[in-house]
């Protein structure tokens, strides 16, 4: 740095205001400072500089998704990344694959790094110890899910509004047989999915039948498996409901290879990359990631300037759109 200053003309503490962006340097002697920087290949140790400050932070927050290859926690990841980025942050990505033992490493060695905040896809484990791993005075927003045992800032979907919607759908266009595909019923947003489910057979008279119902679909060979079952029943459905976006990839991959894709309706819940193009094209009702994660990274970033108002909960609807699959009517 004092190389720098040197280079620049300029004291030590002005290259320093000027490295953390803050307001009180003119323009000229700004672009003095980041001519000499480029010049001479500077780099900040934010280690060194985070000893040095009075309120310890390091300019870097952790966010822990659920499986970094799943569609939605990348868009996730982008809407934090582009408000963290905006502030000069680092944003820090690992996955949990929904283990809590994953989980507890994880926010451990990140608390050991001093992240100034989480943003944390919650497993299905209880929280009330996350405290304790991460320090009293480091802020934590969830997303997707309500972390159990504690309170917290949350943003989610509507999820079980969602999944009425999208069943309801498929009522509409006169199916009576729904096949139901989502996760593993300990998770908060597959359960509430389930519920919507249920809600919109109830609403339109409709019994549930246990054998329509594929829970546990945590994985796209699972989705695979689980369209299989259903599509060998001795009455099998004539319309699904795939509750997440790996489910929708793997039962369309069976509706194709039985050939069934033109008879078979289907609404996805998260939007897939190119189901525009599939044939038909596949109807979903699309939760917006990005506006999640954007929404997520925005109140961490509130709690770390010091909003101490209580935790709330923040709801990103999702949207019907109708593309083709979930408008088949039922075969004759």
């Amino acid at each position: 740095m004092r190389e720098v200053a040197t280079r620049a003309g300029v004291s030590a503490k002005t290259v320093s205001r000027v490295i953390n962006n803050e307001t009180n340097v003119n323009e000229a002697t700004r672009a003095r400072v980041r001519a000499a920087v480029t010049d001479l290949g500077y780099v900040l140790d934010a280690a060194a500089a985070n000893l040095a400050r009075v309120r310890r932070t390091s300019r870097s927050i952790a966010l822990l998704i659920s499986s970094v290859d799943n569609p939605f926690s990348a868009q996730l990841f982008r809407g934090v990344e582009t408000v963290a980025t905006h502030r000069g942050v680092m944003v820090f990505a690992a996955s949990t694959e929904e283990d809590p033992a994953i989980e507890d490493r994880l926010i451990s060695a990140f608390a050991s790094r001093f992240v100034d905040g989480f943003i944390i896809t919650p497993t299905a484990q209880d929280h009330r110890h996350i405290a304790s791993l991460i320090g009293a005075r480091v802020p934590v927003v969830y997303v997707d899910r309500t972390p159990a045992g504690i309170g917290a800032d949350v943003v989610t979907s509507n999820n079980r509004e969602s999944a009425r919607t999208a069943t309801a759908h498929l009522i509409r266009h006169g199916h009576t047989r729904i096949g139901l595909m989502t996760d593993h019923t300990s998770l908060e947003t597959a359960e509430e999915r389930r519920q919507g489910y249920v809600d919109a057979l109830a609403a339109n008279g409709l019994v549930q039948d246990p054998a329509l119902m594929e829970l546990g679909v945590a994985t796209r060979t699972d989705a695979e498996a689980a369209a299989t079952r259903l599509l060998d029943l001795p009455a099998p459905p004539t319309a699904i409901f795939a509750a997440r976006n790996i489910a929708s990839i793997g039962l369309v991959q069976v509706l194709r290879a039985r050939g069934l894709s033109q008879t078979m309706a289907v609404v996805g819940l998260d939007d897939v990359g190119l189901s525009d193009l599939l044939d038909p094209p596949l109807t979903v009702m699309a939760q917006d990631a990005v506006a999640i994660g954007t929404l997520a990274a925005e109140r961490l970033f509130a709690r770390l300037d010091g909003d101490d108002t209580p935790p709330d909960r923040y709801v990103v609807p999702a949207s019907l759109i109708e593309r083709g699959s979930g408008e088949l009517p039922v075969p004759r």
